[in-house]
């Protein structure tokens, strides 16, 4: 900033500055309530854990450090580990979720500052022309920064809500994340179960149809039947392995545990059971919150857009600073001494740079914030209702598996083993339909992984975080390798 000449008969009082007590006060209070602008972590961190305590079940915290409490990890895992177990060992040691309690601090820290004054500046100049000696102090403060801080710090809390509500659907999300994998992972162990089982059944057949070839009792083609189920039955085997530890390592990648804790990762034998009942309508209704993520989230988007278009509109277009002034002239040919008082106003003047350009970019952000808001707002029910019909279809599906496939598939085995005992079908028919038997229940572990699948998804949904669905229809083993090897 220039420092020009002061006409010294400008003194304070002559040019106004020297104003009340209480316009003084004003002033300072008004800086002191901008330097309190700040960032409270552990109350943001509170307030997720109280109103999506169904998702954290109130363990989140913010973690200093990188180093794992291994007294409360071992006790984790020292038992299988269930849902609501990988859940907590996630939000408990996980380095994604510090990530993201880190990065919202650190955002929220960054949307704050704008709520606080710039710094003052203080210049200081010192002359000297033969025996006089002229000391300038100058100290300047933005005015139109001080003018505009109420609005300002609008806007700074509109975005750190924002990011509030931003932080609370990514926690959310990362939450649903953990129960999907903990499904996935779960199901394909069990999966790989049961594929042993149909290979060691295929096994049996192919070297007893092996055997039977040597002894004259079957032709080649017959033989070769059998061994092609073996085959099949030693390629899907193979594939339930690595689909089994791939599903692991995705959940072990996100509880955030180190190869020693993977280690003792175990895993419960089964799926849970389903409920008694799905959820009906008017369940739904009563879970679903009013105060939903995305809606938030966009709502405060748009606030502050609007709010900082409106400011826009004023800065853009002129910048005002105003300083205070005092110089000493020191006469060592007299001993004199002079104080000299003032004040200057330093304006940008809209010459090369109108502002439009800066005006026309926040009005289309303002646009941008508020078609986001009505989009996600258009989109809520559309979302609820597409994850509620995923939900009862899976759990329909996965009914009808537990309580008509698999019962009917039992009665169907035990039919054939009287027929076998009875001499009426061969024991290659009886290894195929215990394949089949188990290769529905295989199909019911899958229908049975994509209800809960679809249980997580809706109760994000629920909440605003909705996440893709999908329902497929599991393969049915029924007759696959019927009738072969009579």
């Amino acid at each position: 900033m220039s420092l020009p000449t002061t006409n010294k008969s400008l003194g304070c009082r002559g040019l106004g500055l020297c104003g009340s007590a209480s316009a003084f006060a004003f002033i300072i209070i008004t800086i002191f309530l901008a330097g309190c602008a700040s960032v409270d972590m552990d109350g943001r961190i509170a307030a997720v854990n109280r109103e999506f305590r169904d998702f954290t079940g109130g363990d989140l915290r913010l973690s200093r450090s990188v180093e794992v409490d291994e007294a409360a990890l071992s006790g984790l895992l020292d038992q299988p580990v269930t849902q609501e177990m990988a859940v907590r060992i996630a939000l408990m040691h996980s380095p994604v979720f510090q990530v993201m309690l880190s990065e919202y601090w650190g955002n929220a820290a960054g949307t704050m500052q704008i709520a606080r004054l710039p710094n003052p500046v203080f210049a200081f100049e010192r002359l000297r022309d033969g025996d006089e000696l002229e000391i300038g102090r100058l100290l300047s403060i933005g005015a139109l920064d001080l003018l505009t801080l109420p609005q300002r710090r609008k806007i700074a809390t509109q975005r750190r809500l924002a990011e509030e509500w931003k932080l609370s659907g990514e926690i959310v999300e990362k939450i649903t994340k953990v129960r999907k994998s903990w499904v996935r992972a779960v199901a394909a162990q069990q999966t790989a179960g049961y594929a042993v089982q149909v290979f060691e059944s295929a096994e049996a057949s192919a070297e007893l149809a092996r055997r039977m070839e040597a002894a004259g009792n079957f032709n080649r083609i017959t033989r070769a039947r059998q061994q092609a189920f073996h085959a099949d039955a030693t390629a899907q085997l193979v594939v339930a392995r690595q689909e089994s530890l791939a599903r692991r390592e995705e959940l072990i990648r996100e509880l955030g545990l180190d190869d020693e804790a993977a280690r003792k990762l175990v895993l419960p034998a089964t799926l849970p059971s389903l409920p008694d009942a799905a959820l009906s309508n008017e369940e739904i209704s009563q879970l679903a919150k009013t105060a939903r993520l995305d809606l938030q989230w966009a709502r405060y988007q748009f606030e502050s857009a609007r709010a900082a278009q409106g400011l826009t509109g004023m800065t853009s277009w002129i910048d005002v600073e105003v300083a205070g002034r005092r110089d000493s002239v020191f006469d060592n040919s007299s001993g004199t001494r002079e104080t000299v008082r003032g004040y200057e106003v330093e304006l940008r003047l809209p010459v090369f740079d109108i502002g439009d350009l800066e005006r026309a970019g926040m009005n289309a952000e303002t646009m941008v914030a508020l078609n986001r808001y009505e989009s996600v707002r258009r989109a809520a029910g559309s979302h609820l209702r597409e994850h509620y019909a995923a939900y009862k279809t899976a759990y329909d599906l996965a009914i009808h598996h537990r309580d008509e496939i698999v019962p009917l598939r039992k009665i169907i085995s035990e039919e054939n083993l009287l027929r076998y005992n009875g001499m009426l079908i061969g024991v290659f028919e009886l290894l195929a339909d215990s394949r089949e038997q188990v290769s529905a229940v295989m199909s019911s572990i899958g229908a049975q992984q994509q209800f809960w699948l679809a249980d997580a998804a809706l109760r994000a949904s629920l909440v605003g975080r909705p996440q893709g669905v999908e329902i497929i229809a599991p393969q049915s083993a029924a007759g696959s390798d019927r009738g072969e090897g009579h």
